[in-house]
């Protein structure tokens, strides 16, 4: 298996997670939070967070950890992120990263 990961980005209410879920599912991949709200967990209604049924379904990492009370960083993030992905490659699942905030696809893509 390759170490390839998949980026997933859109506007809010695009399809990007149900898109998402339908790949995961195909290639054996796991979804990593790549939207600055989904991180919080007292934001879940502001976002559209995975429902308790999807992420039975596939495994679904980052959404909801955090409380809005806490500072996050993209930079916080991408540490999380790297983490995440190195998880991923080891259980050989393909790491796939949806969200819409484009500077966390900037860190992702050039650091």
């Amino acid at each position: 298996m390759s170490n390839k990961i998949i980026l997933l980005a859109g506007p809010t209410a695009s399809g990007k997670s149900k898109l998402a879920i339908e790949i995961a599912k195909k290639i054996k991949g796991e979804i990593i939070n790549a939207d600055s709200m989904q991180v919080y967990k007292d934001f879940s209604t502001l976002s559209s967070r995975p429902s308790k049924i999807d992420v039975k379904k596939i495994n679904h990492h980052l959404y909801g950890f955090l409380s809005s009370k806490k500072h996050f960083s993209t930079g916080a993030w991408l540490s999380l992120v790297k983490e995440k992905v190195k998880l991923c490659l080891k259980k050989n699942k393909v790491p796939i990263l949806v969200g819409g905030t484009g500077l966390y696809f900037e860190a992702i893509t050039k650091g």
